[in-house]
């Protein structure tokens, strides 16, 4: 896929992202990366941040990885502090940890949809909470991702459903209380994407591939590039007047209602 935008966009800024070490998440900072932005990531698992990392680099980046859990504040404030200190002060941020297992709300938990909350959730507001006084202002860019399930209700998908659609309420707030300060902050919602553990979940053939596909308008399956370009777009002038909004991006997928299809992150 090619990109509409210039090589080295994002040069000599310093990108964070939270959940950065596989899927989507992984694809966006791959691709600040090759626009020339050095990238912090974070995540649970020090042995897929390290492939992440390798990841980056291959394709001629910088970056470095943080162990945290992003439901642990002080967790994610340590990991901030030692990316500014290797990296620099923050011009982009992206929330992106996420978490999801399908099943009715009568068999679920207390813990286990408190267990998505708490990552989905409280984690955005964890790393937006701690960034802040990191972020280079103005200028700074904060990119929470969101799901469908935000606004189209899901069977055996209410902790996602409640989650994220805190999130996106979240993101409008901060974009009101953080404008002062020269903040954008946005969303972005991702519909069916190819190469993801969601999808893996949802399609997990290539016939289940192909009938996900036949309900998207656009006719096929995101690409990881498809959302890490939007991502980009967000990060740079182009989109300098633009916050508290919510771009999905999902194919047309969502117009439909998702019915009864659970789709993770």
């Amino acid at each position: 896929m090619s990109s509409v935008f210039q090589e080295g966009l994002l040069r000599g800024r310093h990108a964070f992202v939270a959940g950065g070490t596989s899927g989507i998440n992984l694809g966006i900072a791959r691709r600040l990366s090759q626009a020339g932005a050095r990238v912090s990531l974070l995540g649970r698992n020090p042995e897929r941040g390290q492939r992440a990392v390798e990841a980056v680099q291959a394709a001629g980046g910088e970056a470095a990885f943080y162990p945290a859990d992003v439901r642990e504040y002080a967790a994610v404030e340590r990991s901030l502090r030692a990316a500014v200190e290797r990296f620099g002060p923050l011009d982009v941020l992206v929330n992106g940890a996420a978490g999801n297992f399908p099943a009715p709300l009568l068999g679920m938990s207390s813990n286990g949809f408190r267990a998505v909350v708490d990552i989905d959730l409280v984690g955005t507001f964890n790393g937006c909470r701690a960034a802040f006084e990191h972020l280079r202002q103005p200028g700074g860019v904060v990119v929470n991702v969101s799901a469908p399930q935000a606004f189209a209700p899901a069977p055996f998908q209410g902790h996602v459903c409640a989650a994220k659609a805190g999130v996106d309420m979240l993101t409008r707030v901060l974009a009101m209380e953080w404008g002062g300060a020269g903040v954008r902050v946005n969303a972005i919602t991702p519909g069916p994407i190819a190469g993801t553990e969601g999808m893996e979940r949802l399609a997990g053939t290539p016939e289940d591939a192909a009938r996900v596909a036949r309900t998207v308008p656009l006719g096929r399956l995101g690409t990881l590039e498809d959302v890490a370009e939007v991502v980009l777009f967000l990060c740079t002038p182009a989109a300098a007047y633009i916050t508290g909004a919510v771009l999905v991006c999902d194919g047309g997928w969502s117009l439909g209602g998702l019915g009864s299809m659970a789709l993770g992150g």
